[in-house]
């Protein structure tokens, strides 16, 4: 069953990750899932890319963030995310 969201309360889903990351590649995954069942988009920014990106996040690729607060990082918990989407 797909609960999409309303477009109105659409968050900004946006995954930091670096190249060669296998955790960053778990993180996709997850984030594939939940976008097809709740019809959430999702960006994806390399901070290999953004010095600035690549100073703070170096140590806790990937990260996870929505409307522009980091809300998890390392392993994304996909029931979390679930619940802070359906929220």
């Amino acid at each position: 069953m797909n609960d999409v969201l309303p477009d109105a309360a659409v968050p900004e889903l946006l995954l930091l990750t670096r190249p060669g990351c296998h955790l960053c590649q778990a993180a996709r995954e997850v984030l594939d899932r939940v976008s097809a069942d709740l019809g959430v988009p999702w960006q994806e920014r390399s901070i290999a890319d953004d010095p600035e990106l690549l100073e703070r996040f170096a140590e806790e690729i990937p990260v996870l963030m929505i409307d522009g607060v980091q809300r998890d990082f390392w392993q994304i918990d996909e029931s979390r995310l679930r619940r802070l989407l359906s929220a």
